[in-house]
Formats: structure tokens, C-alpha cells, sequence
């Protein structure tokens, strides 16, 4: 049974359990008094809706522990795969053999800032930032911002440009992991 199940069938059985105790309350409070049990029926019913919460409070905090785990290893994974890009940013930008201030430029580029709020930031004129991204699309042997960004979201998925030491094997039009086998769509003539 999926962890989800599971705790979907607690919630029921402690919805239940908690039911037997409000409509004990509700009932007398509206002056509805049902035909009696016997005392031993009625303390068995409530020790069994008392047990059924028990269980759902234990299932429950463990069910929170788990997901506070979760979301810290997920955090972990986060803030290794943020790791892994300025790495890889750094290595780049130093292959390419940028400046300081066209690495900052780069970076802001990459984060999909205008040149006018690139220039803000920097503190220095438009021109400048313009002469930074043309020096940084050179170096980098690209044509422009969008080129730029591919080079690196190629480089996290593992995959070459053509040109390099081992160029990607694949058709134009066909993303990566696609095989281009399978249906093709029919051309009209």
C-alpha cells in the first residue's frame, strides 16, 4: 500500500473515531438520549475511538517527520545542484578568459536581465554594457544571449555542441532522448 493510502485510511478511521466522541457531546447537548449500551460496550467503543486517535496523532507526527526530511534532502539536492551551476558558470567563464566585469555582465545576461537594468546595477553606461556582451558572445563563440544560455543548459544535460571534441548525434528538430523512430507526421504535397 502507497504511503498515501495509508494515510488516507488513518484519516478515515480517525475521522470516524473522533465522531464517536462528538456525537456522544452533540447529543446530549440537544437532549437526544439514545437507547443506553451497557457500560462495557460503551467504554469498549471509546477505547477503541481513543486508541484510533492515538494512532493517527503517532502516524501523523511521523508522516510530518518524514516530510520535514524530505524537504531537507530536497533543499540538500537544491543547493548541490546550485553549487554544480556556478561551477560550471566559473569553469566556463574562465575557458573564455572574461574579465571580471564581463563575468558579472555574463551573469546578469544569463539571469535574463535587460542591458538597461544590467547597466543600472553596474553602474556604468549602456555603451559599456553592449561592448561587455559582444566581448562575452565572442569569446564565447556564440551569437547572441540565447545561444549563450543553451551552452550552458547543454552542459547540464550532458550533451556537446557540434564543433566540439565529441558533437551530438542527433537530427535537426529532434530534442535530446527523443530516438526521431516512432510515427512521423505526413507531409503534404
Amino acid at each position: 500500500m502507497s504511503r498515501a493510502r495509508a494515510f488516507v485510511l488513518l484519516l478515515v478511521i480517525q475521522a470516524l473515531c473522533a465522531f464517536v466522541f462528538v456525537a456522544d457531546i452533540v447529543l446530549s447537548v440537544v437532549g437526544v438520549y439514545p437507547v443506553p449500551l451497557a457500560w462495557t460496550t460503551r467504554e469498549m467503543m471509546e477505547m477503541g475511538a481513543l486508541i484510533g486517535l492515538l494512532l493517527g496523532l503517532i502516524f501523523g507526527a511521523m508522516l510530518v517527520w518524514r516530510n520535514f526530511a524530505d524537504l531537507k534532502a530536497a533543499h540538500a539536492r537544491l543547493d548541490r545542484a546550485s553549487g554544480a551551476f556556478l561551477d560550471l558558470l566559473n569553469a566556463r567563464f574562465d575557458e573564455w578568459g572574461l574579465t571580471v566585469a564581463e563575468r558579472d555582465v555574463a551573469l546578469f545576461a544569463i539571469k535574463g536581465m535587460t542591458v538597461q537594468d544590467i547597466a543600472r546595477l553596474r553602474d556604468t553606461s549602456e555603451g559599456t554594457v553592449k561592448a561587455q556582451t559582444a566581448a562575452i558572445y565572442r569569446k564565447a563563440d556564440v551569437s547572441g544571449r540565447p545561444q549563450l544560455l543553451s551552452l550552458f543548459i547543454e552542459d547540464m544535460m550532458g550533451t556537446e555542441r557540434a564543433g566540439e571534441s565529441e558533437p551530438v548525434d542527433r537530427k535537426p528538430g529532434v530534442l535530446v532522448g527523443q530516438t526521431g523512430r516512432g510515427p512521423q507526421p505526413k507531409r503534404l504535397n
